[in-house]
Formats: structure tokens, sequence, C-alpha cells
């Protein structure tokens, strides 16, 4: 049985389907004495990806063309991270692509690029024209359905606070710095898209693998910029700290038994549902664990969700999603049809 999160029940679904923000439509709840900004944000669950050859027949229907994937997926996740941009630049084709297959409403998340995260490390002038051919692909072309850009660091990269305000200096906080930025892309971005429909925030947020990083420094800094810590849990040696340092939150579950594998508990669920509650409702858990305890975090009456199954390698990932979903009393496109 679903559990709707407090004080939200059905408008959560109404905003969903992307019906909740028209209006005088069937759907404005208003009539209903509702106020949907009351007690919590959006909160968005789903998974890192969606190609993979092991879902085929368990998670995907036997006979499900793999061009079909990310439709029948983004029916039942409300948003989902997309990983390939960290490996090497898209094609248009493929950004028109994935806008056209989703429903209205739905997010991606965006990977940054690994060229730019693992080999140059924004260390170097050619920073700024690798990260204009990231913003030129076509990450534009997803308009209203761009969430948060997710920055990976890899374990060998320690905290530099001066490497870092380098970094978070650099990223755009809107679609039209990101467009400037974007327009100044070499020859490497065979069809660039250098346009916008209107100006929109982004949102940037930073996953981080070794532990110089637990510091109140590197907190300060991220609150500076209004960039989202990303809260990682992970079998293997990561820091694990859950500082709140935007206006949103930015989970990633890689699993519970090696890395990216391993199905979450029931327990370990509905651990991460209170969380979540507590962190979209402007709070944050009692037990959290914190690189900077002294410092206050920034005031918020409710903050976004995102939260992301990284736990791909035997198949828990999609289910693992749709798990907590009816813990927090969401309903996808597909489900509530």
């Amino acid at each position: 049985m679903h559990r709707p999160i407090r004080g939200w029940s059905n408008v959560r679904a109404l905003r969903w389907h992307g019906h909740c923000c028209a209006p005088g439509s069937e759907t404005d709840v208003r009539h209903l004495g509702i106020d949907v900004k009351s007690t919590s944000g959006e909160i968005h669950i789903g998974i890192s990806g969606w190609r993979y050859k092991g879902w085929r027949g368990t998670f995907y229907p036997k006979g499900l063309k793999q061009d079909s994937e990310l439709q029948y997926a983004s029916g039942l996740m409300q948003t989902i991270e997309i990983n390939g941009t960290h490996y090497s630049l898209q094609s248009l084709d493929s950004w028109l692509h994935w806008y056209a297959e989703t429903p209205p409403g739905f997010v991606f998340s965006v990977k940054g690029a690994r060229y730019l995260t693992h080999l140059l490390r924004f260390r170097d002038e050619t920073a700024t024209v690798a990260c204009a051919n990231f913003f030129a692909q076509g990450l534009l072309a997803l308009k209203d359905k761009l969430g948060p850009i997710l920055w990976q660091f890899p374990p060998s990269l320690r905290f530099d606070p001066e490497h870092m305000e380098r970094f978070l200096s650099l990223l755009p906080r809107d679609t039209e710095a990101a467009l400037a930025l974007a327009q100044q892309h070499d020859q490497r971005v065979k069809t660039p898209y250098v346009e916008i429909d209107r100006k929109r925030k982004l949102r940037h947020a930073i996953e981080v693998r070794h532990d110089s990083f637990v510091d109140p420094a590197f907190v300060k800094l991220l609150r500076r910029h209004k960039v989202a810590l990303v809260v990682s849990d992970s079998t293997e040696a990561w820091p694990q700290f859950e500082d709140l340092s935007a206006g949103f939150v930015y989970i990633r579950l890689h699993g519970t038994e090696t890395k990216y594998s391993g199905e979450y508990s029931d327990a370990a669920l509905e651990r991460w549902a209170r969380r979540i509650e507590s962190w979209s409702q402007g709070s944050q858990p009692a037990d959290a664990r914190l690189a900077a305890p002294a410092l206050q975090p920034p005031r918020a009456q409710t903050r976004d969700v995102y939260c992301y199954f990284d736990n791909d390698a035997k198949t828990n990932a999609p289910f693992d999603a749709q798990r907590l979903m009816e813990r927090l009393g969401l309903h996808a496109q597909q489900a509530a049809a």
C-alpha cells in the first residue's frame, strides 16, 4: 500500500503528471484548499542509466525493443541519471530523442564529463573549452527536463581549496550563462545546440571520493556557490557525509554488497525514506553524518530531493527505486494509469 508523504498526499502525484502548474485546468487543486507549497519539496526517485543487458526480460518485458527502453523506464520512474555523458560527447540526435521519449514533468540529471573531472581536473585553460563542449553537445535541448548536473571526482583527487574554487567558479548558474559558455565550443562538437527557450536556473552537485574532502572548508565552499554535496552510500571506502549545502539534495545509492550491486533491504529503504522526508521538509536527520557539525545548514522551508539507485550489477536498481517510491507514496505515470 502506498503511504503518502505527510502533508502532500495526492498533490505529489498531480505534480508528477505535470498538470498541477496549469491554473484553471481540470487538475488545478487550488479549489480543494490545498497549498501545494506547504510542507515539502519535490521528490524525484530514479535510476542511474537505463541500458543494461541484465534488465532485459527482468525489469524490461521480454521482446521490448531497445529503442523503447527509455520510454518504458521513464513511465515508471520520475528521473534518470544520464551516464553516457561521463564518457563521451553525445550526438544531438540522442538529446532530442531523450527529450521526445519521456513524459511531461520527467527530469534528467546529467553526469559531467570524465575528461573534465578525471583528466583535466579543471586545472587547465583547456578545461574552459572542454566545459563549453559539454554544454554545447545538446544538453540545453532538454529544456524543462534538465535537472541537476552531477560532477563526480575520482578517489585520487584530494581536496585543494584553490582548485575547487576555480572549478566552482566555472560552473554556469543558469541556462543563459550555460549558453554563453557553450558558444565557446570547438570543432569536437559536430552538431552544436546553442539556443535556449528561456532562462532557467541550473543545479550542480559534486560527488567526492577522497577523505580529505571531509572538511568544513569544503562545505563552506559548496554553500557559497550553492552547489550540493552528493550523499553517497556505498560499500567502497568513499567518504559518506550529508552536510546540506544547496537548496536541493542529491543522493546516489551504489549498493549494499559490492560496488554497484546488492539489494536494499526493507529496513534500509525505510531509513532512506525517512531521511528523504526530513530533507524535503527543509530539515536534516538527527543522526546526519556531518563534516561541519558546528556550521548551521542553510535555511530552507523545503528542499527538492533527487535520489538515484546505482546498484545495477544485479538488476536491483529499478526494483529498489520502485520500492522506495511506494514507501514515499510517489506514483509514476504508468504505475498510476
